[in-house]
């Protein structure tokens, strides 16, 4: 009798992105993985020692994928507003492991390449050694939020965005203006947490970057 097929490791990352594309984090399984590769949990445990491991490989896998061909070009802001559109991108094309990156600390080759592009240009800045790491916690944390957020927005299914549009219109237009002056007021203006993600976006990452550069040194 033939033996069950050994999988590599890059093949259970192959496998674990493409179940995380219909399936989300908290669903997600060891044992759902290895039913799809025909094979039992543990074979897979003899690669990766828990479920948070896997899934923290699998998300280390798209930084990995920002950092392929790129380089660094141009002063320290333009270098981290292109890293920051970059892994933007990259989680757009796999909204469900967004959320794994942000839930799921990596250390794999990925996160490191992101980490020292990052490091590396808030010191091309000229901020105080010791301000660099905070710096670059603040940075990390609201590119996180923002790239999760959006996915979000992404896994919503059509019917469930019709649903949530027309709750949103109930909400907003028929808010009764003695007890919600304001939002009565700005009802027809206020848009729901979806739209203008792309403005919000620029907008959020050019304010932060604002801040860093208002704490620099003058030279």
């Amino acid at each position: 009798m033939a033996g069950r097929r050994r999988w590599s490791t890059e093949e259970i990352l192959d496998a674990a992105a493409d179940l995380l594309r219909t399936d989300d984090a908290e669903s997600f399984s060891v044992r759902k993985l290895a039913a799809v590769l025909g094979t039992d949990s543990s074979s897979l445990y003899r690669h990766f020692r828990s479920r948070t491991e896997l899934l923290r490989a699998v998300a280390d896998r798209v930084l990995a994928a920002t950092m392929d061909g790129y380089r660094p070009e141009g002063d320290w802001r333009q270098r981290l507003t292109t890293l920051a559109l970059r892994v933007r991108e990259a989680f757009a094309d796999q909204p469900q492991l967004a959320a794994v990156w942000g839930r799921y600390v990596s250390s794999g080759a990925g996160s490191r390449a992101v980490m020292e592009e990052v490091l590396q240009a808030l010191r091309a800045s000229g901020l105080p050694d010791e301000e660099v790491p905070t710096r670059y916690h603040r940075l990390a944390v609201l590119l996180a939020a923002l790239v999760a957020a959006e996915a979000g927005g992404r896994l919503v299914s059509p019917k469930e965005h019709e649903e949530g549009m027309e709750l949103f219109r109930v909400a907003v237009l028929g808010a009764d203006p003695e007890r919600y002056p304001a939002l009565a007021h700005y009802a027809r203006e206020v848009r729901p947490l979806g739209a203008d993600r792309d403005a919000a976006f620029d907008d959020l990452l050019t304010a932060q970057l604002d801040r860093i550069e208002s704490a620099i040194p003058p030279r």
